[in-house]
C-alpha cells in the first residue's frame, strides 16, 4: 500500500492533544466490568478521572446488533476465558445498555473526563452522534465492516481503530476508507485479540512496522495483564494506550475482568507512562541541569608541586585532578615546558593567564 501523506500527526480528542512527542493518551476501557449495574459503570467513571485517565471508554450495542441466540456449534465459544458461552449469551452479559449511554456521557462530563465509544453498528454510531460523541472507536472484529468504518469517516472524527486479527489487506481497506472519505486523524492500534495474550504472542515491533506502512499515529490496545507490555510499548513511540479497567479483580468478576487493571494500576500506568516520555527525552549535548555541579568537580590542570617565578611547567609541577577550575586536560601537552609570571603553590588551578 502506497503511504498515505494526508494523516495527521498531531491532533485532539477533546481537550488533549495527541502525538508521538506527547505523553500517551491512556485510554480506560469499561467493556463489561460495570456488572450490569449502572452505578459500577458510574464509579468506574469517577475512578478512572482519579487515576489520571485521559479518556473513559465504553462499548455502544447490543447482543442482537452481533450475533443471534443460537446454539449451533459455531456460535458456542470452544476454548479460552469465555467457554461454552455461546456468542449471544456472552455479549448479552458484557454489553452496555444503550439506555444508559446518555447517563453515562452526562456523568463524564460533569466530572471533566473524555467519554468516547465503540459502536458495533450503525444504530449505536447513530446514538453515539445524538450524544456528541468525540471520537470513535473501531473494535479488531469490526475492521472488516467497511460500511460502519465508512459512516464513521464521514464525521471527520478522530477515528482509533484496532488492527487484532487482521491481515495487511484487510488494514488495507479500512485505512483506504477512512482515507477516501475525508478522515484525517486517524490511530491505529497495535492489538492481539487474545483474551488474556500470552507474552510471547504480543509482538510489539508491530508498533513500528506500522508507522512505516501507513504514516500514521499508532498506538496499543493490550489485552495483557500488567502493565509490562504498555510501557514497553510507550517507549516505543505509542500515542495511545488503551487498558480494559475494573474496580476489583475479584469483587467484581466480568467476563474482562481477569486482564483489566485496578485502579492503583491504572494511576501507576498513568504516571509510568509520563516518566517514559520524559526519560526518551530528545537528543542533545546541552549540560542538562543536574549536572552544573558536578561538572565543577571534574579533571583540570593544577600545579601540584611549588613553582618559582620564571621556572618552566614539567610532568612534576603540573597534573590532570579534579576539580575542574584549571584548564582542561588536553592541554596538558601545550603548557608543558612553558615559563610562569610569578611564583604558585600546589594546589592552584592553572590557567593560561598564568604562563608567560
Amino acid at each position: 500500500m502506497k503511504k498515505r501523506k494526508g494523516f495527521l500527526k498531531r491532533f485532539k480528542i477533546s481537550n488533549k492533544t495527541i502525538s508521538e512527542n506527547t505523553p500517551p493518551y491512556i485510554v480506560a476501557e469499561m467493556s463489561a466490568n460495570h456488572n450490569g449495574k449502572i452505578k459500577n459503570a458510574i464509579k468506574i467513571i469517577k475512578s478512572a478521572k482519579h487515576a489520571g485517565a485521559d479518556a473513559i471508554k465504553i462499548q455502544t450495542y447490543n447482543p442482537d446488533s452481533l450475533t443471534i441466540p443460537s446454539k449451533r456449534k459455531e456460535f458456542v465459544i470452544k476454548k479460552g476465558l469465555w467457554k461454552n458461552f455461546t456468542l449471544y449469551d456472552l455479549y448479552k452479559k458484557a454489553s452496555t445498555p444503550l439506555e444508559w449511554q446518555k447517563d453515562l456521557f452526562t456523568e463524564a462530563k460533569k466530572i471533566g473526563i473524555t467519554i468516547f465509544s465503540t459502536p458495533f453498528d450503525i444504530k449505536g454510531f447513530e446514538i453515539l452522534e445524538k450524544l456528541n460523541c468525540p471520537a470513535y472507536k473501531i473494535a479488531s472484529f469490526e475492521l472488516v465492516d467497511l460500511d460502519l468504518i465508512q459512516n464513521i469517516a464521514k464525521t471527520k472524527k478522530p477515528l482509533i481503530l484496532s488492527t487484532g486479527m487482521a491481515s495487511k489487506e484487510e488494514i488495507n481497506d479500512a485505512v483506504n476508507i477512512i482515507y477516501k472519505n475525508g478522515s484525517k486523524k486517524l490511530i491505529l492500534l497495535h492489538c492481539v485479540s487474545g483474551y488474556p495474550t500470552p507474552v510471547n504472542e504480543i509482538n510489539l515491533s508491530c508498533i513500528d512496522e506500522l508507522k512505516k506502512q501507513y504514516n500514521v499515529l499508532v498506538g496499543l490496545s493490550d489485552h495483557s495483564t500488567n502493565n509490562t507490555v504498555p510501557l514497553i510499548a510507550s517507549s516505543l513511540g505509542a500515542c495511545l494506550i488503551e487498558k480494559h479497567f475494573t474496580l476489583s479483580r475479584s469483587l467484581y468478576k466480568s467476563p474482562d475482568s481477569s486482564f483489566s487493571l485496578e485502579p492503583r494500576e491504572l494511576k501507576e500506568l498513568c504516571l509510568q507512562t509520563k516518566n517514559i516520555k520524559k526519560i526518551i527525552g530528545r537528543p542533545s549535548y546541552k549540560l542538562n541541569k543536574s549536572e552544573r555541579e558536578m561538572i565543577k568537580i571534574r579533571r583540570s590542570l593544577y600545579i601540584i608541586k611549588n613553582i618559582k617565578k620564571n621556572q618552566r611547567l614539567t610532568k612534576d609541577h603540573i597534573k590532570s585532578i579534579r576539580p575542574a577550575a584549571g584548564l582542561k586536560p588536553k592541554y596538558l601537552k601545550d603548557v608543558l615546558g612553558k615559563r610562569v609570571k610569578k611564583n604558585y603553590i600546589s594546589g592552584t588551578p592553572l590557567k593560561w593567564s598564568m604562563l608567560v
